[in-house]
């Protein structure tokens, strides 16, 4: 057996050769990998993903609160529930609450914990690097919602125009905390959209080409790719506005030579395709529930991959129809007019596609499939008004209206929203091992289907009557107080409908804790590889890594033809799904740096909106992260992962001792694919 002077010092040996104590100390990895302990420390995709989808969820409360705040100021004419400053800092803080701390990260929710499931993988190619992007989103946006206590939150819309974000029209420190706060949550997305990239590109299970990959997974790669490109766009616009208002730079004011449209191109170029980053996620959990509980395959899948792509190419080509009434040339106004009516081509074919899957099949209409069936008809609706923005003539009418605020709420509520609720009835079993009541659940559906619809289709009215968005109130004379009156009241329809969410989560689980049913590992008949484990999924993810030689490898290996071309089944689920009771499956161990360094960055913000000095414990706490993430062990023997204790292999052939967590996993991952035979053959 080797020793440790032989060895890299980054590997430490097992066993014997550990001297006693801990010769790392502060710097080695901790142990906890259950209790709720193990959730500060985890670097598991599948905690990290649950994470995100309950801090989105919580977020969504706390954007719901601000919508109804709205709608209550808007309910009657001439109301002062909310004085005009702090309803500009609502609606801007509900805008931004939606859109970076709701749909992103519940999206992110699905990436991480699915992603990895949907390609065979055990893992994503950096796990600390996940839960680093996690936690500095997640402090990010403690950072941004802790304005209220500093004077108040942003109050210059979620685009932040200038020059209405210059010191001179918003001179509290809510602009502040808005350029600082997206900042740091930036850097997380970032690093988990290159992250969740190199896993796609590089951790697929043998044989998964990547036209063998779920649609999901799919669309998860192009919002990854679209985040790697659009995010240093915004980056560099937030950076301009921090030194703009922190440091008297004059980026974007004009009486010193600044130029407030440059804020608008760098904003829409992120802007536009940051739609389609919100929307893509839900397309692709259409694209899994409608063939589940259609009993057929997806129709067209190439046709769906390929306008996936289309609308992530095209989608940085169209992002100057927001500023048609900028005063922008003609000739520029013809281009993206143009390019804004083609991007409704793929969208078109995705549309189509999905009424194919649904056309002749067995539909079996659970909660998770009326979920997605409403997704293809309010994303139909919104993206019928949206071509109406292509045409620059109307735009300039729409602008700014209440026609707008329409539009979008049927794109990102009806579209993106509905959809991820569709993923939570779906994948519930599989992350939690019990079901979410499919009665309750209903309620859940149709109040909130018809709460979106009596909220959202009256701004359609008021827009085309003038009422113009971000107006804090109203006279009685204008005839916008009956729509505003059935928004409000379709606003306490969804409110309700939300309570019945909450509600059925909480009966589900005491259910559960009562008469456990368990769901097994393929409650759906389902076709991805994902429904091939147990319910909830093993630590570990896979005993053997699944050799993939069809697209739906797992409804292959289910069902085949017979003579007549007729469906049948060919072998039972119980015997193609992999039994629990794994062992010698080597896993990353857990680590607190990512959330030492994560701390780091809001002390660093504080200190750039107050006092300056007030950097340096951040900075400090940054880079004790930084260190202590680089001299940790890879392989901590103490760590509490219990496959740890398994026999080493031999590192003294030099390369081993310098693998890293991903080398590490993808190493088993090649050991086990050059295995002569997987424990299930395939059966179709």
């Amino acid at each position: 057996m080797s020793t440790i002077s032989q060895r890299s010092p980054l590997a430490l040996p097992p066993g014997a050769d550990q001297p006693s104590g801990n010769p790392l100390g502060l710097f080695a990895r901790p142990t906890a990998t259950s209790g709720w302990k193990s959730w500060f420390t985890t670097v598991d995709h599948k905690k990290i993903g649950i994470m995100y989808g309950v801090a989105a969820l919580f977020f969504f409360l706390v954007g719901g609160f601000e919508a109804i705040l709205i709608r209550l100021q808007l309910a009657v004419p001439g109301n002062d529930l909310l004085s005009a400053d702090l309803y500009n800092q609502v609606f801007t803080m509900h805008g931004l609450t939606m859109v970076f701390l709701v749909v992103m990260p519940l999206a992110a929710a699905f990436a991480n914990y699915l992603l990895p499931l949907q390609i065979g993988a055990r893992d994503v190619a950096f796990p600390r690097m996940n839960a680093l992007s996690l936690w500095v989103w997640l402090l990010g946006a403690i950072f941004f919602n802790t304005s209220w206590l500093f004077g108040g939150g942003a109050d210059g819309g979620w685009f932040g125009y200038a020059p209405n974000s210059g010191v001179a029209f918003t001179p509290g420190h809510g602009m502040d905390f808005y350029a600082v706060g997206l900042l740091i949550m930036g850097i997380g997305s970032t690093v988990s959209a290159v992250n969740l990239t190199v896993t796609v590109l590089n951790m697929r299970t043998p044989g998964m080409t990547l036209m063998k990959m779920p649609v999901f997974t799919w669309m998860t790669f192009i919002v990854q790719v679209l985040l790697v490109f659009a995010l240093p766009v915004i980056t560099v616009a937030l950076f301009l506005l921090m030194f703009d208002r922190l440091f008297g730079a004059s980026f974007f004011d004009a009486s010193k030579g600044g130029d407030p449209l440059l804020w608008e191109h760098l904003f829409w170029i992120f802007g536009h395709p940051e739609v389609y980053i919100m929307i893509l996620p839900s397309f692709g959990i259409v694209s899994e529930v409608l063939p589940v509980f259609s009993r057929k395959p997806i129709f067209g899948y190439p046709f769906m991959v390929g306008s996936g792509i289309a609308i992530g190419f095209m989608g940085w080509g169209v992002w100057a129809h927001h500023m048609f009434a900028s005063g922008m040339g003609p000739i520029s106004v013809l281009a993206f007019s143009l390019a804004t009516m083609f991007i409704a081509v793929p969208t078109g074919v995705k549309i189509l596609n999905w009424c194919a899957t649904m056309y002749g099949g067995r539909l079996k209409f659970t909660v998770a499939m009326l979920f997605s069936v409403a997704v293809v008809a309010m994303f139909t609706i919104g993206g019928l008004s949206g071509v109406a923005h292509a045409v620059a003539p109307a735009d300039t009418q729409q602008h700014d209206t209440y026609f707008i605020v329409a539009h979008f709420h049927y794109v990102l509520f009806g579209g993106a929203l509905l959809g991820l609720f569709s993923g939570i009835y779906f994948w519930y079993p599989k992350m939690f091992g019990m079901f979410l009541n499919e009665k309750i659940g209903k309620w859940h559906f149709w109040l909130m289907l018809i709460g979106f619809n009596v909220t959202f289709a009256p701004m359609h009215m008021l827009g085309l009557q003038g009422m113009m968005r971000r107006t804090f109130t109203y006279t009685d004379n204008q005839g916008f107080d009956i729509w505003n009156l059935v928004a409000t009241v379709g606003v306490g329809i969804l409110t309700v409908s939300i309570l019945i969410f909450i509600w059925n989560v909480i009966h589900s689980y005491r259910a559960h804790k009562a008469d456990a049913v368990d769901p097994g590992p393929d409650p759906w008949d389902a076709r991805s590889l994902e429904w091939m484990i147990p319910s909830p999924t093993p630590e570990y993810n896979f005993d053997e890594l699944i050799v993939v030689e069809e697209f739906d490898e797992f409804w292959h290996r289910k069902y085949g033809h017979d003579e007549d071309g007729r469906l049948v089944r060919i072998a039972k689920t119980e015997d193609v799904v992999q039994k629990p009771g794994a062992t010698g499956v080597h896993l990353p161990s857990p680590s607190y740096w990512p959330l030492v360094m994560s701390v780091g960055l809001p002390l660093v913000g504080y200190g750039l909106i107050f006092n300056l000095w007030w950097c340096v414990p951040g900075a400090l706490l940054l880079i004790l992260g930084i260190f202590g993430w680089v001299l940790e062990p890879a392989d901590d023997p103490h760590g509490g992962h219990e496959h740890h204790d398994e026999p080493e292999p031999d590192r003294d052939a030099g390369s081993a001792g310098e693998l890293v967590e991903g080398d590490a996993e993808a190493g088993d991952a090649a050991e086990e694919a050059a295995a002569p035979e997987t424990e299930e053959a395939p059966v179709g």
